[in-house]
């Protein structure tokens, strides 16, 4: 296989694989969002479902209070008084419980937000190390095509000095070679032997 065929499959290869990366560090992310989405949603649920079974016992209570109000009315403007400072106070305590609730969402709304926020950076961090190593590689491709142009040229110009001093010998060799070829032509038949035969 042609050095030209196998960089471009190398460099294929390598482009792929930077492309899975940055396809995998945004599917993390992408899951870490939901994750954090799910959590948060799961912890607003959780605070609702107790604000209605609080809201929900409370209601029963005033109900049961109004309840034991309307069957002791007669007994007089004290016991009503009481049981309307009872409501107030019932209804601060709501009050200050869902307020301590809203509070604890924007809490988990700014949790939510700065785990966003760090998600974005670590994006960005993901991102710039992916091109800074595409250009490193870009890089090293382009060194490695350069080095193999220098060395293909030494080789070739090794090469044509080779065959230029191979040609200029050549004729010696050729007439070296004759002259071997006589003197053994000429000692076989100094021992009675026909070269023709051998």
């Amino acid at each position: 296989m042609p050095p030209k065929t196998k960089e471009k499959r190398a460099q294929k290869k390598k482009k792929n694989s930077g492309a899975d990366v940055e396809a995998e560090s945004k599917y993390r992310l992408a899951v870490l969002e939901k994750e954090l989405l799910q959590d948060h949603l799961a912890l607003q649920r959780d605070e609702t479902r107790r604000a209605k079974a609080s809201e929900d016992q409370l209601k029963q209570r005033l109900q049961g209070l109004e309840a034991e109000l309307e069957g002791a009315r007669s007994e007089g403007k004290a016991i009503y008084a009481e049981m309307s400072r009872q409501q107030r106070a019932l209804q601060k305590q709501m009050d200050t419980h869902s307020r301590q609730l809203e509070e604890e969402v924007r809490g988990l709304q700014e949790q939510l937000e700065t785990c966003k926020r760090e998600a974005e950076a670590a994006r960005g961090v993901a991102e710039q190390a992916l091109a800074e190593r595409d250009q490193t590689l870009s890089q090293l491709w382009a060194h490695v095509a350069d080095m193999e142009a220098k060395y293909e040229e030494i080789l070739h110009g090794s090469l044509d000095r080779l065959l230029a001093k191979l040609r200029a010998v050549k004729p010696q060799w050729d007439g070296a070679a004759l002259k071997l070829h006589a003197r053994h032509k000429e000692q076989l038949r100094q021992f009675g032997l026909n070269p023709l035969d051998l």
